[in-house]
This record gives C-alpha cells, structure tokens and sequence, in this order.
C-alpha cells in the first residue's frame, strides 16, 4: 500500500478534513496520482508519484528501479576489465561514447597507463559529437513535451549524420565498443576527418534555425520560462551537475575546471543560465544552455580535427590487465548530462572487485521534488523534460 508522503512545513491544513477513529487525519482535497511509469513525457519507465490539490502538486515522489540494469554487478562479474566497456555503453545509452570513455580513463589511471596523444584528440572529437547528438535528442524530445513536434523531426536529421560517422569509424550506431583501455579499438577511417568537417560547417547554421524554430519561440518561450525554476544555491547543494547546474547560473565544467584531458587546451567557453526570458535556473535556461553547448562542442571539433597528432591509437599494455591489489580510483569526467564518475576497487585479480558508477541523470533526478512543489500539474511535464534523464543511467 502506499504511504501518503509528509506534507512539506508550509503546507497549509485546510478546514473539512476528518479524523479517523485512531485520531489520524484524512486530507480529503488531496490527491494520489501515478505519472507513468508507462508515460511518454518520463522519458523512460520512470514513475512520479505526484500529491495534488487541484491542479496545484503538493509533492512529488520519484519511483525508480523498473530497468533493473545491474551494471555495476555485471562489471564484478566479467573475466577483465576490457570487457566492461560493452556495459558502460548500455549506462547512458544516448552518449556511450563518453561512457566508455569515462571508465577507459579511469582504468588507465588505476593501471597508470598512458595513451598516445593522438588518442586523446580523438576521444575528444568523438565525445564532442556524443554531446551534441545527445543534446540533440534532449532538444527534440522536449520540444514534443512543450507540443512543438517539427524541432523534433530536424533534430533527428541532424543527429543521424553524427550516427553515420560513427557507424564509419566503429560500425555501430547506438553502442560502439570504440574507446578501449589504453586507446582506441582502430584509428579513424580515411574519409572521416573529411566528412567531420562538413558536418560541422552543415550544422552551425542549423543551430540558429532550432533557436528560431524553438528557442525563441513565443509559446515555447511562455510555457519554459519562471517554471521549475531552481536556484543556484539549492543546485549545488543537491549536487546537480552539468548543464542543468549551469542553467542555474553556475559557472562550473569538469572540461575547464578539472580538466582530465587536452580540453583545457582548446578554446572554449562554458555556457550558462543567465534567466534572458525568466528567472535564472528556469526551464528555458537549461534547454537554452543545451543549445549553446553544441555551438561550444563545434568549436572544439574543429580545433581537435586541425591539431590531431600522427601516431599510435594502441598503448603497449598486457593482454591480462591486473592491477596492485587494494589499489582504488575515482575518475570523473564531464558526459552530455553533467559529472560522471567510476570509483574502482581492485583485489589484484584480472575483473575489478569494486565498481561504483556516479550517474549524472541519477543525482540531478533527486532535485525534481524540490522545484515542482507549489507548481501546475501541466508543468511537471516540461520540469521533468528538462533535466534531460536517461533511465539507463538512473536504474545502473
């Protein structure tokens, strides 16, 4: 049976409630709805158990746990630790790039392994492109919760030309298996710097059109801007990262900030909430800073593709992988949804004893209660929609 939530401490009684015999007191102008975990605007099978009175939410309660994905138990289990790099693709399926980059370093690190520099050049490009596909389906998607299907449509074009290099480079579209512990499973084929390039100069003047279609949209404008707003401080408090912590004007990447490889290089700019539309922290803010990081992400290709070094894309690393017994490492890095991070403990055996995954999509869901509270059920949609969660990454 489901428990009611605690009411928050300035929640109002009302008059007309009544007690039961046992001296508990029934709200009956409240009440228990199920969003999802079969809902399209969850985006995934994420259940919200929302208390309402009227159309104003009371509380939201976030239900995980319907993926069962057991990512961390199955890289415990795998023969080495090169195999767990399928697996860390399944984790945030929609960037597994960046995943099995993630977990590529950290291992590196554990192994103290050090790549060719031309490896780090490409992991950079592939993870730029990763972002913006990504951000391209946040984009998208949301623009669907908002009731704007067209952005969707052009979102998906532009996204399956990124697809299509990585099916060049690695075969696969979706889970690619291409980053490996010290480098990459092959070097870049032929045409790919070629085709790289045009993607870019493709794709900068179809940014300024999604900001036009979408962006700066009256309605869209109307329905994102001073909803879900959440404030700076109460970001950082929970932890939250990536762009919806820099929608709430906080000026922090892991790429400039904790820089873990040539990023800090290359000439960029963090993007930030500045509230042009609303309050800062707002919906627009977040989907607004997405929008801007992929301006960000092309400038960083194209500084990665003129810079990328000859060389090996291979370190000279045994085939059985086994590092010092009790040795441990945490990684993070900056993935398309904000920080992630490996924390493995090794038992001095070929598989890891430990792994501990820090999932982006996992904390910055936890802050949803926090900013719907107070607001329209109709809202709960675009709040949820705009901190962009992959249900892979929450339930891992």
């Amino acid at each position: 049976m489901i428990q009611p939530p605690t009411l928050p401490t300035n929640y109002t009684v009302k008059p007309g409630q009544i007690k039961t015999s046992t001296g508990k007191t029934i709200r009956t102008e409240e009440m228990i709805i199920n969003m999802g975990p079969q809902h399209p605007s969850t985006h995934g099978v994420l259940r919200l158990e929302i208390v309402v009175d009227g159309e104003i939410i009371v509380d939201c309660i976030p239900h995980i746990g319907y993926l069962h994905r057991c990512f961390e138990k199955h890289c415990e289990q795998m023969t080495n630790y090169q195999q767990v790099i399928p697996y860390a693709d399944r984790m945030d399926y929609c960037s597994a790039m960046t995943n099995e980059w993630a977990f590529a370093l950290a291992a590196e690190r554990l192994l103290k392994i050090e790549v060719p520099e031309r490896v780090e050049y490409i992991r950079v490009i592939m993870a730029e492109l990763q972002r913006i596909a990504s951000h391209l389906i946040a984009v998208g998607t949301y623009g669907i919760d908002s009731g704007a299907f067209t952005p969707f449509l052009y979102t998906f074009i532009d996204r399956e030309k990124i697809l299509d290099l990585f099916e060049m480079t690695c075969g696969a579209r979706l889970l690619y298996n291409y980053i490996w512990i010290g480098g990459l499973s092959h070097d870049l084929p032929p045409k790919f710097i070629e085709q790289t390039k045009e993607f870019v100069a493709y794709f900068r003047p179809r940014v300024k059109m999604l900001n036009d279609l979408l962006s700066y949209n009256e309605i869209f404008v109307k329905r994102t801007a001073n909803v879900g707003v959440l404030p700076r401080e109460v970001a950082i408090n929970y932890a939250v990262s990536g762009p919806q912590l820099r929608g709430s004007g906080v000026n922090w990447d892991l790429r400039r900030d904790d820089p873990f490889v040539i990023d800090h290089k290359l000439d960029w700019q963090p993007q930030v909430g500045k509230g042009e539309v609303g309050t800062v922290g707002d919906c627009w803010d977040r989907h607004i800073v997405r929008m801007r990081e992929m301006e960000q992400s092309l400038n960083m290709i194209e500084q990665a593709l003129a810079g990328l070094p000859e060389g090996n894309v291979k370190a000279a690393i045994p085939k059985r992988i086994r590092p010092e017994k009790d040795a441990e490492i945490y990684v993070r890095t900056e993935a398309s949804r904000g920080e992630l991070g490996y924390y493995i403990i090794s038992d001095g055996t070929a598989s890891p004893f430990r792994v501990k995954a820090r999932g982006p999509a996992f904390v910055n869901l936890s802050v949803l209660p926090e900013i719907v509270r107070g607001g329209l059920i109709a809202d709960l949609v675009l709040t949820a929609g705009s901190i962009d969660i992959v249900l892979g990454e929450v339930d891992r």
